[in-house]
């Protein structure tokens, strides 16, 4: 039997198609609210160029602050032990490097606490492995391509791609009050430049784009831009 995707399938497939990694639905684990803390309880799902789930103090002060210490605790949870220590470690410096680059764009980094000077931390959750033959085939073969984009009109995303899922908080360096959190979950998306991924492509792609997402919303707020 011939199977037509709806017109909302369609559009959402063209929107996405070009994309690097695409948001998915945050997958609930008990390390979530392991590392947020009391602040999981205030969590709401996220819109549009934002974290899957998100909170933003509303009591804060957040526009006093200008400096940031950058903590990457890596992997956290029992769902990390799926991968092994050494692309443990390899993702979490990643990580490190790629917030320290996009946060520096505008904030001071420092290695110490004091007025105006906030701390984000962020864990890995867990991260998927890509399939990279398939990976490569089901985005470049016209024929697989058009499996793959049915597969995501009915799934929400592509076939054999890598992801994960990370959560982060921040807080004042000095008193510890949380400013904010969040939880995001990504998997690689439909653009055709990254079909040729190795095993931790994806990944690594998710966490470069979960770097440029934190320093931009929290500019957001810290200028004034947003309000919680």
């Amino acid at each position: 039997m011939r199977t037509v995707l709806g017109l909302p399938a369609v559009i959402l497939v063209l929107a996405t198609g070009c994309a690097t990694t695409q948001r998915v639905a945050v997958e609930q684990q008990p390390a979530v609210c392991g590392f947020l803390g009391e602040s999981c309880n205030e969590l709401k799902k996220g819109g549009e160029g934002q974290a899957g789930l998100r909170w933003v103090n509303p009591r804060a002060q957040i526009i006093q602050y200008n400096k940031v210490i950058i903590d990457v605790v890596g992997f956290y949870g029992a769902d990390a032990a799926k991968v092994s220590p050494k692309d443990q470690a390899a993702l979490t410096a990643l990580f490190q490097k790629s917030l320290i680059e996009a946060l520096a764009k505008r904030y001071q980094v420092v290695d110490q606490p004091g007025p105006g000077v906030m701390r984000v931390q962020v864990a890995i959750l867990d991260a998927e492995a890509a399939t990279p033959g398939l990976r490569t085939v089901s985005m470049v073969i016209p024929q697989a391509r058009l499996l793959s984009t049915g597969y995501y009109a009915v799934s929400g995303k592509y076939p054999f791609v890598g992801g994960g899922q990370a959560a982060g908080k921040i807080t004042d360096s000095v008193t510890g009050e949380v400013l904010g959190a969040a939880v995001d979950r990504r998997v690689g998306g439909g653009s055709v430049e990254t079909a040729a991924q190795w095993q931790w492509g994806d990944a690594e792609n998710v966490i470069k784009t979960w770097s440029q997402l934190t320093a931009d919303r929290l500019y957001a707020y810290t200028s004034g831009a947003a309000k919680p």
